[in-house]
């Protein structure tokens, strides 16, 4: 099986590339967002069906576990998989976290009985997801703590030192927050 490639990539179409490594050109179907960057690696499932082979590469091993988990659930396929993943780890989480089915309804394919499935069936698999549900805080709040998510800090720990920063304006905080987050690191 092959778990990872690196090599030159060629954009074939939207959604795949013939990653060049030594010579050999896999094709590889990957997400909207993955960068041509050279040498470019990904992380690979491999999905076998009776009539083909296909790689499925990703930019982080988060993804493609999460990856993994979705396509293990009955009626989502791999192409389903993409479609979900290019919305972004974080925010397929924090959708099931909030059980938020419009969110995987907006994604071509899923209708709402697979968003229902792929939210029951992956919220307890997905851990302690409790440090992503933001209902109890203000639409400022939630900003900001998505903020601090975005720039790689965990979502229980943005939303700890958002809690613990002090001053009164919504921007002192965001910067206290920072100067908090970085004196962890």
């Amino acid at each position: 099986m092959i778990a990872r490639l690196t090599g030159k990539p060629e954009r074939l179409t939207s959604d795949s590339i013939i990653l060049d490594v030594n010579g050999v050109g896999y094709k590889v179907s990957i997400g909207g967002n993955t960068a041509m960057i050279e040498p470019l690696t990904l992380f690979i499932h491999t999905h076998v069906r009776e009539d083909s082979l296909d790689l499925y590469g990703f930019l982080t091993k988060e993804e493609l576990q999460l990856f993994k988990l979705v396509i293990n659930i009955s009626g989502i396929g791999p192409r389903t998989g993409m479609l979900l993943l290019n919305q972004g780890v974080e925010a397929v989480m924090a959708a099931i976290a909030k059980a938020d089915v419009d969110f995987f309804t907006s994604i071509p394919r899923l209708g709402k009985k697979n968003a229902q499935k792929i939210i029951i069936e992956l919220k307890p698999k997905l851990g302690d997801m409790t440090a992503l549900d933001l209902t109890g805080d203000t639409s400022e709040t939630k900003d900001a703590i998505n903020a601090l998510v975005n720039l790689g800090f965990q979502p229980k720990e943005a939303r700890a030192a958002f809690r613990q920063a002090e001053g009164g304006d919504l921007d002192t905080k965001i910067k206290a927050a920072l100067k908090n987050l970085g004196k962890n690191k």
